[in-house]
């Protein structure tokens, strides 16, 4: 199939390019060749790619940032999702476009399903959830993909801020050690312990987007790999399969941050739907989290 691929750079999307270039014609575009904030460079683009399916891996994401740049956070992750719309309109394609667990407000006991009502506390999970409003209102043919707390190879991340903090903290008791001093306890890093959600490798979201291309599904979609953990145990969890054992991970609240958004305390999504479905289920986030790590280090 001919896909334009929007945001084929980032994180996700170099991913997705890597998985559907295999067997269809993917057209990747970023922000050297549209932006998705111009009706008009959108109904080009569409125009002169004429794609089966346009998937739109572009976004604001920034969450803190939103909250002082509301009107370009509303732009990328709303209005743009209506230009690609009426890009679309009449021609029959399909629009796959991704949205968060932000657009929950966090206080639910059990994994949210795709019909639970959305209730954002944060600009960012509001400018998703306009997104998400548009394409629904504005496409007949479309996946809407939910994901959380993502992770990938080519982008800035949880996971790779965490090896990076651990490593400069390793560089400091090196050259102490080098200077004659000591330290009497390990290099220390602190980690909230009261969010939770499921942490997700981008290869296999887009492995997820793939198989739901082959099989043709339509709607909405939550999809993230299996099981959840506080981003405190998402932290340990990454320092013991990284080899890591010198530096101590303390735990503190949400509240001790005095970030400028607020996150939802519980996100983890439900994925029956996805896997009903597919026939498919997701690995868990601890297999991901070590194939992302073979990965990284292969690069390296």
């Amino acid at each position: 199939m001919k896909i334009l691929l929007l945001g084929h750079k980032g994180m996700l999307g170099n991913d997705l390019l890597k998985k559907l270039s295999g067997e269809h014609e993917v057209t990747g575009m970023d922000k050297e060749e549209i932006d998705i904030v111009s009706a008009k460079d959108c109904k080009n683009a569409v125009a002169e790619v004429n794609p089966e399916i346009v998937i739109n891996a572009a976004a604001f994401t920034n969450v803190d940032g939103c909250e002082t740049a509301r009107d370009a956070c509303f732009a990328v992750n709303a209005e743009a999702v209506k230009n690609i719309c009426e890009a679309c309109r009449g021609r029959n394609i399909k629009i796959i476009h991704f949205s968060t667990d932000y657009v929950f407000d966090g206080t639910a006991t059990k994994p949210y399903e795709e019909n639970d009502k959305c209730n954002p506390i944060s600009a960012y999970g509001a400018s998703k959830l306009a997104g998400e409003r548009y394409l629904q209102t504005l496409s007949d043919n479309y996946l809407l993909i939910r994901t959380s707390w993502l992770y990938g190879v080519n982008g800035k991340n949880f996971v790779r801020t965490i090896l990076e903090k651990s490593n400069a903290k390793q560089f400091i008791q090196d050259t102490m050690a080098k200077a004659g001093a000591t330290q009497e306890h390990p290099a220390i890093l602190t980690v909230v312990d009261d969010q939770v959600g499921s942490p997700t490798f981008t290869k296999d979201l887009a492995a997820a987007v793939d198989l739901l291309i082959s099989q043709n599904q339509n709607g909405v979609f939550h999809v993230t790999n299996r099981g959840h953990c506080s981003w405190y145990e998402f932290a340990i969890r990454i320092l013991k399969e990284a080899g890591v054992d010198n530096v101590e991970v303390k735990p503190i609240k949400t509240s001790q941050l005095q970030s400028p958004a607020m996150r939802p305390a519980y996100s983890v999504l439900s994925m029956q739907k996805f896997i009903s479905l597919t026939g498919k289920t997701p690995q868990p986030w601890q297999l991901a989290l070590q194939e992302y790590l073979k990965n990284i280090k292969n690069i390296q």
